[in-house]
């Protein structure tokens, strides 16, 4: 926030000849007593713990492992407090995961880290294909998106990789937009986690999901965005690709399909609706084929970025209308039924405690059981 909308927010308001900008640069700057009101209108208004105001220095950023957002020449990465609080909460409930496996002496999973890029991409796709089982056919049998990428959610997480969908801070008031990350991996062997932006495309899921597998794959810790910039960013892309559109598919589409910009939107949109896929992924593929060129590939990938966001505020819209599905349904959905069942087999045993699982699942302490045995509560 510049300091016009801090001193709104936190309602600095002008007084003795100053604006509220003025007063909180004076603030900012030690220059003036700070009542312990206005303290905790920052701590709500920042999103930020009280003692965090009370600190020599601001705290470091969270540790979010590699940034594959970004090639090596651009500048380090950017100041984003949500992204590194969401990296932190998805670590911290990681940390209770692993402590649970190592307690049950859970062996390695024998596929994390176990590849490298000169393996080529042909080798770890077909790594996670046999190790996960995953059938393309019966992904595209899926009646719609939701439906397939649950299929695939299935695979991964049967062969020990939990799969969330998180992209707010518990709220919509806290969410993080697509463009500023739309996957997170940590590629540990006993409890790997795959994070999935669910403010991105719903069709852009699966490959999402693929792209954070191929990381877990070459051990990888760390954030992907939408930029092809970075080398392991194109590699794990081009695996994930692999898996979802084999290329042979993407040769056989008929140039003359492309001849023009009416033409070629159409030809994507209908080979991705028959495929269960997005419509940037195809264009990214054709891209990488060398059916299209890389400024029709901008504006394809712009388009169908402009035309999501159109649909996304008109499917706001209605939602608004109508009341949604249960909180707990939807968070239940987010974090996955590996996760969700891990909790509550150690919640049943009496292995995690209610404030623990509190902490892993997003939910009160008193609420733990019913969150978990849906079909009991009242």
């Amino acid at each position: 926030m510049s300091l016009e909308q801090a001193a709104k927010a936190i309602e600095l308001n002008a007084a003795r000849g100053q604006t509220g900008a003025a007063r909180l640069a004076i603030l900012e700057a030690g220059n003036a007593e700070i009542s312990r009101q206005l303290l905790g209108r920052m701590a709500e208004k920042y999103r930020r713990p009280l003692i965090t105001f009370y600190l020599a220095a601001p705290p470091p950023p969270g540790e979010r492992g590699e940034d594959f957002r970004r090639s090596p020449k651009t500048a380090p990465q950017e100041f984003n407090p949500q992204l590194d609080t969401l990296i932190r909460n998805v670590r911290a409930r990681q940390d209770v995961v692993r402590f649970l496996l190592e307690d049950d002496e859970s062996e390695p999973l024998p596929f994390v880290g176990s590849s490298k890029i000169a393996d080529g991409v042909d080798s770890i796709a077909r790594g996670i294909i046999e190790t996960t089982g995953f059938d393309l056919a019966e992904f595209r049998r899926s009646s719609d998106i939701d439906k397939a990428f649950a299929y695939l959610r299935d695979r991964l997480e049967q062969s020990g990789i939990f799969v969330l969908l998180l992209g707010d801070l518990g709220s919509h008031h806290s969410k993080i937009e697509s463009r500023a990350f739309r996957g997170y991996a940590i590629a540990d062997p006993i409890a790997p986690f795959i994070v999935i932006n669910d403010n991105d495309a719903r069709s852009a899921w699966s490959f999402t999901a693929l792209h954070e597998a191929a990381h877990v794959w070459l051990g990888q810790t760390g954030l992907s965005g939408a930029s092809h910039e970075a080398a392991v960013e194109r590699f794990c892309n081009d695996v994930a690709g692999a898996i979802l559109l084999p290329a042979i598919e993407v040769r056989a589409i008929d140039r003359t399909r492309l001849r023009d910009w009416e033409n070629t939107v159409n030809a994507i949109g209908e080979f991705a609706a028959e495929r269960n896929i997005s419509r940037a992924m195809v264009a990214y593929s054709l891209l990488r084929e060398g059916k299209i060129t890389t400024a029709r590939y901008r504006d394809l990938d712009d388009h169908f970025y402009g035309a999501w966001l159109k649909t996304k505020e008109k499917k706001r819209d209605k939602d608004e209308e109508r009341r949604g599905p249960n909180r707990y349904v939807i968070l239940r959905h987010r974090l996955g039924p590996a996760l969700v069942g891990l909790a509550r087999q150690y919640v049943e045993s009496g292995s995690l405690s209610p404030t623990k699982a509190s902490s892993l699942l997003g939910v009160k302490p008193s609420a733990v059981r019913t969150f978990l045995h849906p079909e009991g509560a009242r």
